[in-house]
């Protein structure tokens, strides 16, 4: 999961939080790289959502700090103000089920991008979780229960990442504040809302940031280290899925290797 792979979905997801008690709102940027040569299912099912607008607009309803952000349940959206939410926040999706995927290559590294589900192994839906750090004790062969699917990795913003896994939590969206790891349920006390996730481009080990709209070296925009190339009809819908020409740029000896904490050393945060 170090190595970007030629043609590889990137996306954006442009997040606002409050890090902590009397501290400004930060607006910031995480770039992901999904995985669709070894999880292809997946994939599919993350790009369906994000291509129908499902994340634009919710929160991460769930943080622990050492261990996960989760978010990705449709019915966690603000009623008229933070935190008054629809009462399934947290146990919602979209009614249609994926089967568990895992490939060899797949773990829970640092900034691994992994799918929530239910007690049944084929039970993932929409909701997903980035894993603030290793979390290798979710991987199929730690476990007796089939573990939990990964299928990407943070390739920019683990510092929003890290961030969000630190913020304030409540056991209830309106109960006393706990800091992180005591809260079980992991609540936010201030929103940390997901404004919009879109693909921006596909991986290019060999290319160069290019695209309308980027900004390149700020936070916030996407920096010129992470060589992805913007293309134009980047996928191509087949029978109400989407389809990637799934190619390997050479032996994977040749690839740029990538690190989620790496490519944080020259981020800074931008405040609202």
């Amino acid at each position: 999961m170090q190595y970007s792979y030629y043609n590889d979905p990137v996306f954006s997801i442009d997040v606002t939080y409050t890090p902590g008690h009397f501290e400004d709102e930060v607006n910031g940027v995480i770039i992901i790289e999904l995985f669709p040569q070894w999880a292809p299912i997946t994939v599919e099912n993350m790009v369906e959502h994000v291509e129908d607008g499902l994340y634009d607009g919710i929160f991460f309803h769930r943080v622990i700090n050492d261990f996960v952000t989760q978010s990705g349940d449709p019915e966690c959206t603000t009623v008229i103000a933070y935190p008054a939410t629809n009462l399934n926040c947290g146990s919602g999706g979209t009614g249609e089920t994926i089967p568990l995927e895992h490939d060899e290559n797949l773990s829970h590294v640092d900034g691994a991008i992994g799918m929530a589900r239910g007690t049944e192994e084929d039970s993932a839906d929409s909701q997903w979780y980035i894993a603030e750090t290793e979390a290798h004790g979710l991987d199929p062969e730690n476990r007796d229960d089939g573990g939990y699917a990964t299928f990407g990795i943070v390739r920019q913003g683990m510092s929003h990442v890290r961030a969000i896994a630190e913020v304030p939590t409540s056991d209830d969206a309106t109960g006393t504040d706990l800091d992180n790891p005591f809260s079980s349920a992991g609540r936010p006390v201030y929103e940390v809302r997901i404004n919009k996730i879109e693909m921006i481009g596909v991986a290019d080990p060999n290319g160069e940031l290019s695209g309308q709209g980027v900004a390149g070296g700020e936070e916030g925009g996407v920096p010129s280290g992470i060589l992805v190339l913007i293309l134009l009809g980047l996928a191509v819908a087949i029978g109400g899925g989407t389809m990637f020409a799934l190619s390997q740029k050479g032996d994977s000896t040749e690839l740029t290797v990538y690190d989620a904490e790496l490519l944080d050393e020259n981020e800074t945060s931008s405040t609202t």
